[in-house]
């Protein structure tokens, strides 16, 4: 909190990432309802990622005095998960959608701490991207500025 009782823009900042940590947690259960078998371990894997940021943010939150956002009941999905591929897909939006949010921290931190969690966090959100951009036979898989909107 800033000295006046408002929250500072590097806490607004770490609000948003954990609401997009939120749904990208959520998002993961459709992703893997989606796939079957071994197809699902990815899926697994990147919901538990997003668990981990998002409980990590919540108690930096916490720490600093601020309240974290809940997550929603539920969130809208941008498009009908009804394959495998369709699942791939969701998998790159819920990456870049914490990308967005990772690079929106990035704008306002004022923590040399936070920035590292920040760079860490678009880096890993990137990595796990490239692998569902393959998936869903995107190209190009890797971006070039992770988190920033196509020009």
């Amino acid at each position: 909190m800033a000295e006046d009782g408002t929250a500072s823009g590097e806490d607004t900042a770490l609000r948003e990432a954990l609401a997009a940590e939120h749904a990208a947690v959520w998002g993961y259960g459709v992703v893997g309802a989606a796939l079957a078998g071994d197809d699902r371990a990815p899926a697994a894997e990147g919901e538990q990622a997003h668990r981990d940021v998002r409980d990590r943010l919540a108690a930096l939150l916490e720490e600093r005095g601020a309240d974290p956002v809940a997550a929603e009941a539920g969130y809208t999905l941008p498009f009908p998960v009804l394959s495998a591929v369709d699942a791939a897909v969701l998998g790159v939006v819920l990456e870049e959608g914490v990308s967005a949010s990772w690079v929106a921290l990035l704008d306002t931190a004022e923590q040399a701490s936070v920035r590292q969690l920040a760079v860490l966090e678009l880096q890993a959100a990137e990595a796990r991207a490239v692998g569902w951009r393959v998936a869903a036979g995107r190209t190009p898989v890797t971006t070039a500025l992770p988190g920033l909107p196509d020009a």
